[in-house]
Order: structure tokens, then C-alpha cells, then sequence
């Protein structure tokens, strides 16, 4: 099947495109006034948000101007490339802002099941308190590539996937990491005196995943 006619271009977005191609940092703005309005309507209508949409449209024009080599005038229009290009942008935002929304609900959960309650009395959470000192002391002493890993997952609430994508190793390489960690950082845990070492703060997920 062919594909359908292309829609002509706005001449004076094809003028603009060429004059930024030569390093003409005001035609980027001049760009901006024809286009701007069109590209922050389909972000906000994707976004639902002023403030995600206007970072949205800013960052396509910035990737505008410091590539322009990406368009090709083959395949589409200046304004159906740069519209395009709003639309993916808005969607991965989308995207982020739920992850976002998810990590932090899990959090507030956790937060809700590992809050101390009324009855709990003062010696426990000193106690509570010593471990976490413990911990966190035992964590510094392990490599840097393990102790980033085991603070992500355990501090920061990132599954082992997303662990590999912040920090830009494989997977497989994350999952070693936090195991040979874990498993320092029990065996550190216990060779320390006090509650830490009676294994009240060294239990972990055999597999080195975040509770």
C-alpha cells in the first residue's frame, strides 16, 4: 500500500529549519514563535500538566537546535517532525511520572508498615535506632560498586532492573553486586557487638532483591 501524501510544509518553517542548520541560534526562537503554541498544546493535552508540558516543548527545541542533522526532509514536514518528536517526549514523561508515582506510594506503604506504634516503648526504639547505625556504618565499608547497588535497592526502592538502567550495568552484574554485598554485609553484621550482630538488622532476600 502506498503511503499517504505528506502534508505540505509551512515555507517559513522550512526557511527557519535551514537557517538553524547553519548554526543561526535565532532562528531557533523564531522557530519557537511559529511552532511553540501547536507543540505545547499536544503536550498539555497528553501531560494534563502546564509545567511538564512547557519542559517538554524546551526540550525538543533544545534537541532541535543542538541536532539538527536528525530531520530528514524525505520522511516529513519540519512541523510534523518537531510535533512528532513532542508527542514521543510527552509520552515517555507520562511514563516517568507514574513511575515516580508508583515508588512513591510504595514507599509511603513501607513507611505506614515500618513506622513504630504507640506501644512500642523507648528501649526498643533505641534499639531500632542502634541497628540502623550499624547498618549504615557496615554499608560504607563495602566496595563502591556494591554499597551504590544495596542503597538504591534498599534506600531508594529501585527494583534490580532499574538498578541496572540508573547505574548502566547488566542486570546480571546488579544481581552479583548485591549479593556478594548482602552477603559481606551480613557476615559484617555479625562479627559487630550489639543488636546488629545478634542478626536483628542483617536478614535479606536470598536472592539480593529489595524487600
Amino acid at each position: 500500500m502506498d503511503e499517504p501524501a505528506r502534508r505540505p510544509d509551512n515555507p517559513a518553517a522550512a526557511v527557519l529549519f535551514a537557517r538553524i542548520r547553519t548554526g543561526d541560534q535565532l532562528a531557533v526562537a523564531e522557530l519557537y514563535e511559529l511552532l511553540g503554541r501547536p507543540a505545547f498544546a499536544l503536550a498539555r493535552r497528553i501531560l494534563l500538566d502546564d509545567g511538564l508540558a512547557e519542559d517538554v516543548v524546551q526540550e525538543v527545541f533544545l534537541s532541535v537546535w543542538r541536532n539538527p542533522a536528525a530531520f530528514d526532509e524525505r520522511r516529513a514536514s519540519v512541523s510534523s517532525w518537531l510535533l512528532a518528536m513532542v508527542h514521543h517526549k510527552a509520552v515517555d514523561a507520562v511514563r516517568r511520572e507514574e513511575g515516580h508515582r508508583r515508588r512513591g506510594r510504595r514507599a509511603e506503604d513501607d513507611m505506614a508498615l515500618s513506622a513504630p506504634t504507640a506501644t512500642r516503648d523507648t528501649e526498643e526504639q533505641a534499639v531500632d535506632r542502634m541497628v540502623s547505625q550499624q547498618v549504615r556504618t557496615a554499608l560504607g565499608e563495602l566496595p563502591p560498586t556494591q554499597r551504590e547497588a544495596l542503597a538504591l535497592a534498599y534506600y531508594g526502592g529501585y527494583t534490580q532492573r532499574e538498578v541496572a538502567t540508573l547505574t548502566g550495568v547488566p542486570l546480571g552484574t546488579v544481581k552479583t553486586r548485591m549479593l556478594s554485598g548482602m552477603r559481606k554485609l551480613k557476615g559484617q553484621l555479625a562479627g559487630s557487638s550489639g543488636p546488629a550482630g545478634e542478626g536483628r538488622g542483617a536478614a535479606a532476600p536470598s536472592d539480593g532483591s529489595p524487600r
